[in-house]
């Protein structure tokens, strides 16, 4: 999906889902607008509550829609599947009374999670300039862990040209990355703020992460070599897998009988049994995914209970690229049953990734939270 700088969307699975959003968000809008008439006659306050709850989901929805809309790249049945990296994502903050800034002081947006990285965007004032940053961290960090990343920052005016500056980085501990000169403060004031306010976007991709703590429950080195018949590279690490039908009996959730990749994906039937030329390779290289992730996926496939909050991003990445039912399944009852992860996260994983038991779930406790007030206002699911 595309959105212009006029803000249409283009076409594409993941648009019509963000206009279904959409449309269910205007009949909840008048659902509510037709039940509050009766509030509004009796009790103000209530109605001006539930009028900004209202605003809130509307916030949500256009927040998913502007993640989704920047990290959806297009997939095919080949071994480079990304140029870079899947894991793309947008954060997008209006900073308010920029002009009263302090020298020095740091001013943050809010924290947001996506693929087990927490992030926001800084901005500071020093030396006749504004300094832009941003700051990442693995959600759950071990002793020794990196983000991978690159990232483009933007200053946003609608009449002028956007302000961006793109740069490489590699997190390795809880610090901000980025411009102390990204603009001269004066032409900031004069040319960019609008009624005291600046909005500011970085579009961030993470191009690998390590030491994220979640032990590995199947190897898939060596030791497999003598039971594989196909070996898959992914960076520098080698996966030993069988693409044929094998006889298996420690497999906990599964008959003995198995049929692994092909069986599980179309698009690794196309590219192990089809007519590119890697089906004829006894080692084939998957470009643009990272070997965590490509682990914990495999794990599923084998049967394995691998899906968790730390993993359940990573996992229906892949199986949304290479066409794994299974896969993407186990994602969602999982989502469905046992994740903590916010509505607004569950919502946007649902509608990036075609969930739609998830979605339909997402927009009815939606609805429930924000009708009968049963969450605080100015919640942020």
């Amino acid at each position: 999906m595309a959105t212009s700088k006029n803000g249409y969307i283009g076409s594409g699975p993941e648009s019509d889902k963000v206009i279904e959003n959409m449309h269910a968000i205007e009949q909840l809008r008048i659902a509510v607008s037709a039940e509050t008439e009766e509030i509004k006659k009796d009790n103000k306050e209530k109605f001006d509550e539930v009028s900004e709850r209202l605003q809130s989901i509307e916030s949500v929805i256009s927040k998913i829609s502007k993640s989704i809309d920047e990290s959806t790249v297009p997939t095919n049945n080949t071994t480079n599947m990304a140029s870079e990296s899947e894991k793309r994502f947008t954060l997008k903050h209006v900073f308010e009374n920029v002009k009263k800034f302090k020298k020095g002081l740091q001013n943050f947006s809010e924290m947001e999670e996506h693929f087990n990285v927490d992030s926001r965007m800084c901005l500071v004032r020093r030396n006749n300039h504004l300094g832009f940053y941003l700051q990442c961290k693995l959600i759950i960090p071990a002793d020794k862990w990196s983000i991978q990343t690159k990232m483009e920052l933007k200053i946003v005016h609608k009449n002028r040209d956007d302000v961006v500056k793109t740069t490489d980085y590699c997190y390795k501990t809880i610090t901000g990355h980025g411009f102390p000169e990204f603009l001269e403060w004066e032409k900031m004031e004069k040319e960019y703020l609008v009624k005291g306010m600046l909005t500011v976007e970085a579009h961030v991709s993470i191009i690998e992460t390590t030491g994220l703590a979640k032990e590995k429950i199947r190897e898939f080195d060596e030791s497999q070599k003598d039971i594989s018949d196909v070996i898959l590279v992914v960076r520098d690490t080698k996966f030993y897998v069988s693409k044929m039908v094998s006889t298996l009996t420690d497999l906990p959730y599964l008959s003995t009988i198995f049929q692994f990749l092909a069986a599980q994906s179309s698009v690794f039937r196309a590219l192990l049994f089809g007519k590119f030329s890697e089906s004829e390779q006894s080692e084939v290289t998957l470009n643009g995914i990272d070997p965590d992730d490509f682990h914990y996926f495999l794990e599923v496939l084998y049967g394995e209970p691998a899906v968790d909050d730390t993993t359940v991003e990573g996992v229906a990445l892949l199986a949304d690229m290479y066409d794994a039912p299974t896969a993407i399944r186990r994602c969602e009852e999982f989502l469905l049953k046992e994740s903590k992860k916010k509505l607004a996260k569950k919502l946007e994983i649902a509608t990036r990734y075609h969930l739609e038991k998830l979605q339909k779930k997402c927009m009815s406790d939606i609805t429930s939270l924000e009708v009968f007030g049963r969450v605080p206002k100015n919640s942020n699911y």
